[in-house]
C-alpha cells in the first residue's frame, strides 16, 4: 500500500493531489507564507509564485500581464489544481481608509477597486479556464470581513469595504459559470483574519487576535482543504465559518 499523502495541513488526504499550485501576490506577507508552506509539502508538481517581480511578471492593474502569465502557466502542460489570490490594498502613499464620506476621493476609490476587485476579476477571466474539467480544483481569493454588507456595523473604510464587496460578487458570479464547465471546481472568497503584515499593522487595535503570516497561511490552507462540495461561490473566514454577504 502506498504511504498517505501529506497535505497542506499535514493530514492524510488526496484532495488537490498533483498538478500545479499558484500563489498570486507571493511577495506579500500572507502570499509569501502561503508560497513557502505549499512549497514545503511534496503534494504538487510545482508551486508558482506570481507578482510584479516574478517571471513572468503579473500586475493586477495590467490585463496584458495577467493574460501573459496565464498563457505561461497553460504552456506548462500540467493540471492547475490550486490558485490562491493573496493580493489586496488597504493603504499606500496617498491612499488610506476613509473615516467619513468627506474623505472620499475618486482617484483613491478607483485605485482600491482596480487592485481589490477588477484585478482579481481579470485573474478569474484568464485563470479559471486553466482549471481541469475533471477532479477537484480550487480558486480562492482573499477578501475581508469588512466587505460583508450584512456585517457592517461600524461604517468607514468606504473604498476598501466597497471594493471587497464587489470582489465577493465577482466570486459568486464566476462560481456559477465555473460550475457549468467544471462541476468539481470551487471558486471562493476567504477572510484571512487580522495578520501582522504591512497592510494591517497600522490599524491593529488592542485585543484583536493578530496572527503571524505563517499562522494565517496554515489556517487558510486548512480551510481550503476542508471546503466541501457545494461550497463554491461562498465567503468563509480563516476558521472555515461562513460570513454573511
Amino acid at each position: 500500500m502506498a504511504p498517505p499523502v501529506t497535505t497542506m495541513s499535514g493530514a492524510a488526504d488526496a484532495h488537490l493531489l498533483g498538478g500545479i499550485a499558484i500563489v498570486v501576490g507571493s511577495s506579500g506577507g500572507i502570499g509569501g507564507a502561503l508560497h513557502q508552506r505549499l512549497s514545503a509539502h511534496p503534494r504538487f508538481r510545482a508551486v508558482l509564485g506570481l507578482g510584479r517581480r516574478s517571471s513572468p511578471p503579473l500586475d493586477l492593474t495590467d490585463e496584458a500581464s495577467i493574460a501573459a502569465a496565464a498563457r505561461h502557466v497553460g504552456a506548462l502542460g500540467a493540471d492547475v489544481r490550486l490558485i490562491i489570490d493573496a493580493s489586496g490594498i488597504l493603504h499606500d502613499d496617498g491612499l488610506s481608509p476613509e473615516k467619513t464620506w468627506r474623505d472620499l476621493d475618486a482617484a483613491q476609490m478607483a485605485r482600491a477597486f482596480a487592485v481589490n476587485a477588477i484585478g482579481p476579476a481579470l485573474l478569474m477571466k484568464h485563470f479559471l479556464p486553466l482549471l481541469p474539467r475533471q477532479g477537484r480544483s480550487v480558486f480562492a481569493t482573499l477578501s475581508a470581513r469588512v466587505g460583508s454588507i450584512g456585517d457592517n456595523r461600524l461604517g468607514g473604510w468606504y473604498s476598501y469595504r466597497a471594493s471587497k464587496a464587489a470582489l465577493n460578487q465577482f466570486v459568486r458570479t464566476a462560481a456559477i459559470e465555473l460550475g457549468r464547465r467544471q462541476p468539481a471546481a470551487l471558486c471562493v472568497a476567504l477572510h484571512p483574519g487580522t495578520v501582522a503584515t504591512s497592510l494591517s499593522t497600522p490599524f491593529v487595535k488592542a485585543g484583536l487576535d493578530v496572527q503571524t503570516p505563517e499562522q494565517a497561511a496554515e489556517r487558510l490552507l486548512d480551510t481550503i482543504e476542508r471546503l466541501p462540495p457545494g461550497s463554491s461561490g461562498g465567503f468563509f473566514d480563516h476558521r472555515g465559518d461562513s460570513i454573511p454577504w
